[in-house]
């Protein structure tokens, strides 16, 4: 993905709440599921990350796009914005 589709991402994800949040457990098998799943019925969602660890987030942000073949859009504080596009396109990406 380019700057603009990243920045069109990052726009429509300001009015969603999260639906996923990371507890102290971190990236349990249930989490990972309910990531999926939510990644299935909505492309873009917000992810919320307790702990005040920058670098686990980072690191977390990290394992959930390459576990899900999902793309980072946004990563600040302690929100996490994934994309992945489904089957059934629900979000209309720019080209350019």
């Amino acid at each position: 993905m380019n700057s603009k589709q990243i920045s069109f991402l990052r726009s429509l994800a300001h009015n969603i709440n999260p639906v996923v949040m990371i507890g102290n457990n971190g990236l349990s098998e249930s989490v990972l599921k309910e990531i999926d799943s939510s990644l299935n019925a909505h492309e873009l969602i917000k992810i919320k990350v307790l702990g005040d660890d920058r670098a686990l987030r980072v690191s977390l942000l990290e394992q959930i796009c390459q576990q899900m073949g999902a793309v980072a859009v946004h990563h600040i504080g302690k929100q996490l914005v994934v994309y992945r596009a489904s089957s059934t396109p629900k979000i209309v990406i720019p080209k350019q």
